[in-house]
């Protein structure tokens, strides 16, 4: 059963949180973080040229750009 937060209970909470800003630790796995080695890839000099060249012209992310080419790739499947 749920309820919705009182007033008072919003306004503690707001004053907490501008107060008492939470931390992350890098080192330690939270709820959103995974830790895989084989996440860390290392790119050959044309695949850095590329995304470097793309970035400058699109002002993407390198995750943003091979995101997009993989799911133009995926949708080619």
């Amino acid at each position: 059963m749920s309820r919705e937060m009182t007033e008072e209970e919003a306004e503690y909470w707001d004053k907490y949180y501008t107060e008492n800003t939470p931390q992350t630790d890098p080192t330690r796995p939270g709820v959103f973080a995974r830790r895989k080695a084989a996440r860390m890839v290392e790119l050959d000099n044309l695949s850095a040229d590329y995304l470097l060249t793309k970035f400058q012209a699109t002002n993407k992310l390198p995750t943003e750009i091979i995101h997009d080419m993989v799911c133009h790739e995926m949708a080619a499947a």
